[in-house]
């Protein structure tokens, strides 16, 4: 990961502060290529589900809430292993300096086709901290401005949009996954990226708490 001391310290500070953090060339252009055709090979191959809302008995498929297909990363391609390795440097930077208790990373492939969004919601609620810290890596080389698709996040107080993140390849957008509401605006090109979370254990000796 392209983390030097001085960025790292930026994205923290911010992640405190702010709630979130957008930084560019975080991962290796060659990498976030070679995820892009991880990705594409999904596609042709037809292994990109619909993604629903929800989660285990309450998941759902609802397209006029969310109309992107995912892909669930399990480290059976090189480059997902080396992107799963990047993102465990990150749990551990995270858990040093913010005692968060990060106990694992969870993520998958997302494209959207031409159309396509996801509206405002929390990738995590208030008092069910399984997802802590969300992140999002783009994988689309030279992305326009006027092709939409830009994360928009916003405030938790007074819902105010606070930043719109054009999915531009090599950046990273890290935010905490219960305070800050987020949208996908429609995109008018195919537009991919590996969204993920870092969660902290839920599991008791009665209740296990699966990553998905």
């Amino acid at each position: 990961m392209n983390l030097t001391p001085e960025t790292l310290n930026l994205l923290l500070d911010n992640l405190v502060e702010h709630g979130w953090y957008a930084l560019a060339d975080a991962i290796p252009m060659q990498m976030c290529a070679e995820l892009l055709s991880d990705i594409e090979r999904y596609d042709e191959a037809g292994a990109l589900k619909p993604a629903g809302i929800g989660r285990g008995d309450e998941h759902q498929i609802a397209k006029e809430i969310r109309r992107d297909q995912i892909k669930w990363l399990d480290g059976s391609s090189e480059v997902q292993r080396q992107y799963l390795q990047y993102m465990a440097q990150l749990q551990y930077e995270l858990n040093k300096a913010l005692f968060l208790g990060l106990f694992e990373y969870e993520c998958h492939y997302a494209l959207y086709q031409q159309g396509d969004f996801y509206k405002k919601h929390l990738d995590s609620f208030k008092g069910q901290a399984n997802r802590m810290v969300s992140s999002v890596l783009y994988l689309n080389p030279d992305w326009q401005p006027d092709w939409g698709g830009e994360l928009v996040i916003y405030n938790e107080e007074d819902n105010a949009e606070i930043a719109r993140v054009l999915p531009e390849m090599g950046k990273l957008v890290v935010f905490m996954s219960e305070q800050m509401p987020h949208e996908v605006l429609p995109t008018l090109q195919p537009r991919a990226s590996v969204t993920g979370w870092f969660r902290c254990n839920n599991s008791t000796a009665m209740l296990a708490d699966p990553a998905r």
